[in-house]
């Protein structure tokens, strides 16, 4: 993966550096999203709607795509495929972001500048070196350990978030037992991992505000791909975590702005990825706003 670690001429607003902690209504701070949560089925239809037209468009078969809305203002959740798992490249680096707040003791405490900064580059920009000399840290199994015990991933269902390998050459490989991927991820669990993060139900309240802030980042420019692109010069503010390798293009994000607070994942294993991606976000977030 190439990262890019400057990213200029960015054409979208984001909203102030505190908005990350913002609260939620008591209804979606209380929602649960698990394997038997049920979709909402007018939103089902035009969420599946809009990834038929573009898989039409780029002539993509089903099974390239999975995609997953969680509407929290009006609480409805959309799944296409979404226990399906993917070769998810960069996005399981949520999972060493989370290990380190749940396994460095005193954390938040210890978030000094210069760690918020590395930090922000492993999910920001996606820095594979900083990636790495994070998750050696505690090591593979321990980190899978970490997401295992907030079930972000289920064998039953579909697998969900896998770190299996280390961001580097010469690495050890653990593959997932359900896809058989180094790293892995399905739209269900990713959209559970932001409503955990966004509730403060990650390690602690404290450190979810923390996560949310290194996501956040402002000091770092988004790049300039996917779901950043598709709500370019929209009031919006994006926490996302994003991940590309060969014909493998993902995007996931927390997006606020006027009269909308949404969680959104997209997996598509196709050459037109990217393009499905920026239409994808664009359209969704057209939906919310109806």
């Amino acid at each position: 993966m190439r990262v890019a670690l400057f990213v200029a001429g960015l054409a979208i607003t984001v909203l102030p550096a505190e908005s990350p902690g913002s609260p939620m209504s008591d209804r979606a701070g209380s929602f649960v999203l698990d394997a038997t949560t049920t979709v909402d089925a007018s939103w089902q239809r035009e969420v599946a709607a809009v990834d038929a037209r573009l898989r039409t468009k780029y002539a993509m078969a089903i099974d390239d795509t999975a995609v997953g809305v969680l509407d929290l203002q009006r609480l409805r959740l959309a799944l296409v495929r979404g226990d399906a798992s993917f070769y998810a490249a960069s996005i399981p680096k949520i999972a060493i972001l989370l290990a380190w707040f749940q396994l460095e003791p005193d954390a938040v405490g210890k978030l000094d500048a210069a760690r918020r900064h590395e930090l922000g580059l492993m999910i920001k920009h996606s820095d594979n070196e900083l990636a790495t000399k994070y998750s050696r840290q505690f090591g593979l199994k321990r980190i899978q350990e970490v997401v295992d015990s907030y079930g972000l991933y289920d064998l039953r269902h579909g697998g969900g978030i896998w770190l299996g390998k280390h961001y580097g050459q010469a690495s050890e490989r653990l593959l997932d037992p359900v896809g058989n991927h180094s790293h892995a991820a399905t739209v269900r669990q990713l959209l559970r991992f932001y409503l955990l993060l966004e509730q403060g139900r990650l390690v602690s309240p404290a450190a979810s505000t923390a996560m949310r802030e290194i996501f956040a980042s402002p000091n770092l420019a988004h790049r300039d791909d996917k779901f950043v692109r598709g709500l370019a010069g929209r009031d919006r503010q994006i926490l996302r975590k994003a991940g590309w390798w060969e014909n493998w293009f993902h995007d996931s994000a927390i997006v606020r702005g006027p009269d909308r607070h949404y969680l959104v994942a997209a997996l598509t294993h196709h050459a037109k990825g990217d393009e499905y991606l920026v239409e994808f976000a664009a359209a969704v977030d057209d939906l919310i706003g109806k």
